[in-house]
């Protein structure tokens, strides 16, 4: 089974593209409890600072953090990319002292490529292939420290070459939403980490 949190954001479009893949079970999770039975975990786009809220509010960063260290996947995308990083800062107004589970080895900043209007689709090249994705008021990746690394890049007319996609063993932070396009290959990435 695959855990979608479902404090907020766009958590329903995961749970509609994971249903298209066979042989996966995905389970909306808004209760530490609701992980007791999930191989993995989705974070999925919306307000990271609500949704961060929340998961603190309800005692799950605990439960996710254990999830994490026990080797079980866990994927971000977006404000779950802002979620998972250590590090993280605004475009605008600079450092926040946003909470965050700080599971990963990297740098994000909110708002990168601008506000809603700047939202744009595009095919991104990574070390997973190609994928075909929506930023919307997206983070970039501006550093990753070992074991983290960087595998997907997108060259953007205001920002230049930011990271997009980064790993750290079973921790994946994308800051798109996969969702929105229908492209299945993240999800595919995260299916076969349970498998190892």
């Amino acid at each position: 089974m695959i855990g979608v949190l479902g404090l907020q954001g766009d958590f329903l479009e995961h749970i509609q593209l994971l249903k298209e893949i066979d042989n996966v079970k995905p389970v909306i999770i808004k209760r530490s409890e609701d992980m007791s039975n999930v191989d993995a975990l989705i974070i999925p786009g919306g307000e990271s600072t609500t949704i961060g809220d929340l998961i603190f509010a309800k005692n799950l960063d605990k439960k996710i953090i254990e999830f994490a260290r026990e080797g079980r996947p866990v994927l971000g995308t977006c404000a779950g990319a802002i979620l998972l990083a250590k590090k993280v800062s605004d475009k605008v107004v600079g450092e926040t002292g946003q909470k965050t589970l700080a599971l990963m080895n990297i740098t994000v900043v909110r708002n990168i490529f601008g506000r809603q209007r700047e939202s744009f689709v595009t095919d991104v090249d990574t070390k997973i292939g190609r994928l075909k994705v929506a930023f919307i008021r997206a983070p970039g990746i501006i550093d990753a420290q070992p074991p983290a690394e960087i595998i997907g890049y997108i060259d953007h007319p205001a920002t230049g070459r930011i990271g997009v996609l980064a790993v750290e063993n079973n921790l994946v932070a994308a800051t798109f939403h996969p969702e929105i396009t229908g492209d299945k290959t993240l999800y595919q990435y995260i299916i076969s980490l349970i498998k190892k």
